[in-house]
């Protein structure tokens, strides 16, 4: 029984739940305050007719006991109230409305004899006619019935029937009131309810359109200072989080498979390429040494290709596994240094140089010092006439001693390589540098980072800039510092063809290529950015791509200096019991 109850109340809206309960409690209100006034309102009439019933028999009694000794005061009692005498021994002697029947009369069954009078002290008492259907209320009072001083009983009674009907025409007036405000109060809550919840009703019809998969559909009308609309905007941002949520699963499993497809691909070709020349071999296609040593020169490419691709591959899983970087305070220039020495050492012909600005102020910029240079086959030269241009305020630019930088002439570099070592110059280290003037201060590029990482990030930028660039192109590693936003960055300049301002956000999507031909010639797969940008965000970092002045890509990495708020922290380690 209590379940089906629950159950009933459960399936009514909750509009009609509002308004009944409403309506009931301001029902059960009017009811309990028109109870309470018709009580004290009966009991105040009452107390009313009982007050002038004593002064009226007060005044009778006085004016019969006057008549009754002869001085005639012309006292009228009125029609209203009933008049019986009743002599010393209580028996009736007179008594008024001789004309009505004696069933409508009150009937008085209390004794009425001098002592039974004197003992009631003037106190009223209820009394009701023959049938039950009047009651009246009476009083007795003594009073001398004749010159000889004999005492006799005047009662008055007067009928309540008035005052019932002055309570029973205010309880009538009050129920019809009642109901009305009963009936106006159910409509009013009803509207406001319905107008109340309308809202509510647009959320519903949203959740259903979202439940269908429609997830642009946003809530509004509400009024914001209120619940519903308190409601709506929490709603909206939860949908918008959604909507954004869903929209990057789509956007990371279309990229998923598009990795895996182009991934696949990617493997697919060196592998029909080594299968081809695998089966050349075995048919004996091959007849002459030259082409045997031919198609194991293939081979091999393919078979390095492949596993670079596979590195790079891991890399980037091992990256999206967001494991906490090993964070170590690192200097940029440092490392800037490495990449170019590794750069001319891969590319004798280039000349790569390391400079140094300083974006954001208006100072000199500090020429960066010349670092060691491991020279354990070299004759301790180095050449002097070289020079390179190092920017010294925006739009301008000196000439300074080639000690200032890292920029080697391939010639040069490949004459060194070719040298026999002798004992004495195992280690040839630049002398330090003569500064054309006075350097001004500057705050050392140094970040929160994994030093591994951030060389794989130049490293990364430098071969993109190796092979997309012609071969007799400079290439420039600027290392700068941002003081007013507390950052510090690594540019990698090259002189080639640019990159198309429509494709730079594309070119750090894993295996993304505009030239797939030109990526397959000069031996990319297409994640190489994809890592630099992972790495990048792991450090709290941005990479942009610009243009070169003059022609070119620059790819520039910001990251934020050691100690500043957008730096990584260290994970803190706590020991283990």
């Amino acid at each position: 029984m209590h379940q089906s109850l629950t159950e009933r109340w459960n399936r009514i809206s909750l509009r009609s739940k509002i308004t009944g309960v409403t309506v009931l409690m301001l029902t059960l209100g009017l009811l309990v305050s028109g109870i309470g006034t018709m009580a004290m309102l009966r009991q105040y009439v009452i107390q009313q007719v009982d007050a002038q019933l004593q002064a009226d028999a007060q005044t009778t009694s006085v004016a019969y006991t006057a008549n009754a000794l002869g001085q005639n005061t012309g006292t009228v009692v009125p029609s209203d109230y009933f008049v019986a005498l009743y002599d010393e021994n209580g028996e009736l002697r007179y008594h008024s409305w001789t004309d009505v029947p004696a069933r409508e009369l009150p009937q008085i069954t209390m004794p009425l004899d001098l002592q039974s009078v004197n003992a009631l002290n003037g106190q009223t008492m209820r009394l009701q006619d023959a049938s039950h259907d009047t009651e009246f209320l009476a009083v007795a009072v003594p009073l001398v019935t004749n010159v000889h001083g004999t005492y006799g009983t005047l009662v008055m009674a007067v009928s309540l029937k008035q005052s019932e009907n002055t309570v029973g025409t205010y309880l009538t007036i009050f129920l019809g009131f009642g109901l009305g405000v009963v009936l106006l109060g159910g409509l009013i809550t009803r509207l406001l309810v319905t107008s109340t919840f309308a809202p509510l009703r647009e959320v519903e019809r949203t959740a259903a359109a979202i439940a269908d998969g429609d997830f642009s559909q946003r809530l509004g009308g509400a009024t914001p200072n209120t619940e519903v609309g308190r409601l709506n905007r929490s709603l909206n941002t939860m949908l918008s989080r959604i909507d954004r949520l869903f929209k990057e699963r789509a956007r990371t499993i279309d990229q998923m498979r598009r990795f895996v497809g182009d991934a696949s691909h990617e493997l697919r070709t060196p592998l029909v390429s080594v299968r081809g020349y695998a089966e050349l071999y075995r048919m004996g296609a091959l007849q002459t040494p030259e082409e045997v040593a031919q198609a194991m020169e293939r081979i091999e490419k393919e078979a390095i290709r492949m596993g670079g691709l596979v590195e790079d591959l891991l890399e980037l899983a091992r990256l999206d596994e967001t494991k906490p970087l090993a964070l170590t305070p690192v200097d940029l220039l440092p490392l800037a240094r490495d990449a170019a020495l590794d750069a001319m050492a891969s590319a004798p012909g280039r000349t790569i140089t390391v400079v140094t600005a300083a974006p954001d102020t208006d100072e000199e910029p500090v020429v960066p010092l010349a670092p060691a240079i491991d020279l354990a086959h070299s004759t301790g030269e180095v050449p002097t006439s070289a020079l390179v241009t190092v920017p010294e305020r925006a739009g301008e630019a000196v000439a300074v001693p080639h000690t200032n930088t890292v920029s080697f002439a391939g010639a040069t570099l490949a004459r060194l390589r070719t040298r026999r070592p002798r004992k004495s110059d195992a280690l040839a280290i630049l002398p330090e540098p003569v500064p054309t003037a006075a350097p001004t201060a500057a705050i050392p590029a140094v970040v929160m980072a994994e030093e591994n990482k951030i060389r794989q990030v130049i490293t990364n930028l430098m071969g993109n800039a190796l092979r997309f660039s012609p071969a007799d192109s400079p290439i420039e590693l600027e290392i700068a510092v941002d003081r007013r936003n507390q950052r510090a960055s690594v540019a990698v300049i090259d002189h080639g063809e640019g990159i198309p301002p429509q494709i730079r956000d594309k070119i750090f999507q894993r295996f993304w290529r505009a030239d797939t031909s030109r990526a397959r010639e000069t031996g990319g797969s297409g994640l190489g950015l994809a890592i630099v940008a992972s790495i990048v965000a792991s450090h709290n970092g941005t990479v942009q791509v610009v243009e070169t002045p003059g022609g070119g890509a620059t790819f520039r990495v910001w990251f934020p200096l050691a100690g500043s708020p957008n730096a990584p922290q260290r994970l803190a380690i706590t020991p283990a019991p």
